[in-house]
C-alpha cells in the first residue's frame, strides 16, 4: 500500500509492513532495556532475582533485533519502507532550519518526515548495529583483548542509557500526539493534517492520487 489518498480524508503514513517494523522493534527494545536495567542495577536485581533468566532473555532478544529490519528488506514487501528510508536520508536547508530553530521555521517545505523524525530514525537504525556487536563481545568475550572488552562495555551501557532517554521522549511524545499514535496503529492520517504540516509531501499525495486516476481512465 503506497501513501496515497484511501478517501478524500484519509492519508497512507505507513503501510503494514512499516508497521510492523516498528512494533517488533518496539517489543524487542523495550525487552532489552527492561532486562538491561534489571541486570545494571543492583537493587532492581536483587529484587526480581533470576538473574541468569535475565540474561538469556537479554540476549536472545539482542540476537534477535536485526531480524525485523532484515525480514521487511527481504521481499516485495519492502516497497513503502525504501521510500520512507530515502525520505529519512535525504536533509534539506529547510531540515536545518527546523531543527535549529527546534520546529518553529522550516515547516514551509516539509515533507513526510521532520528533521527530530530523521534523526530519531537515524539514531535508532544506528543503535541496533552497535548494540548488537557490543553485545556479542560482552557475551563472548574469551576471544577479545581487555581493552576491547572494557571498551565495549564501557559503549554498550552508555548507548543503552542514551538509547532509554529516546525512547522514553518518543513515547511521551506519542501519548501526546492522537495523530502521529494512530497512524503507527491504523497506518492512516487525516489529509488535512498532511496538507497543514507536511505541505511537500501533501504535493506528492496529490501527484500519486492524480497519477493513479489518470491511469484507470
Amino acid at each position: 500500500m503506497t501513501a496515497t489518498a484511501l478517501d478524500a480524508n484519509e492519508v497512507v503514513r505507513f503501510d503494514r509492513v512499516e508497521r510492523w517494523l516498528h512494533w517488533s522493534n518496539a517489543s524487542l527494545f523495550l525487552v532489552l532495556l527492561a532486562t538491561g536495567m534489571t541486570l545494571y542495577i543492583p537493587a532492581l536485581s536483587s529484587l526480581v532475582g533470576r538473574r541468569v533468566l535475565l540474561k538469556d532473555i537479554h540476549v536472545i532478544s539482542g540476537l534477535l533485533l536485526p531480524l525485523p529490519l532484515l525480514a521487511a528488506y527481504a521481499g516485495s514487501w519492502r516497497g513503502g519502507l525504501r521510500r520512507d528510508v530515502r525520505r529519512l536520508s535525504r536533509w534539506s536547508v529547510e531540515d536545518r532550519r527546523w531543527l535549529t530553530s527546534r520546529g518553529r521555521r522550516g515547516q514551509a517545505t516539509m515533507g513526510k518526515f521532520n528533521a527530530g523524525q530523521k534523526l530519531n530514525a537515524i539514531f535508532v537504525a544506528g543503535c541496533i548495529p552497535l548494540l548488537f556487536v557490543t553485545g556479542s563481545i560482552m557475551k563472548w568475550f574469551s576471544p577479545f583483548p581487555l581493552a576491547w572488552r572494557t571498551g565495549a562495555t564501557f559503549v554498550h551501557d552508555w548507548l543503552a542509557i542514551a538509547l532509554a532517554a529516546v525512547i522514553t521522549v518518543h513515547i511521551l511524545k506519542a501519548l501526546s500526539d492522537p495523530v502521529a499514535l494512530r497512524a503507527m496503529l491504523r497506518g492512516t492520517v487525516p489529509r488535512a493534517v498532511v496538507v497543514r504540516h507536511h505541505p511537500r509531501w501533501a504535493a506528492e499525495v496529490e501527484a500519486e492520487r492524480q497519477d493513479g486516476t489518470e491511469s484507470s481512465e
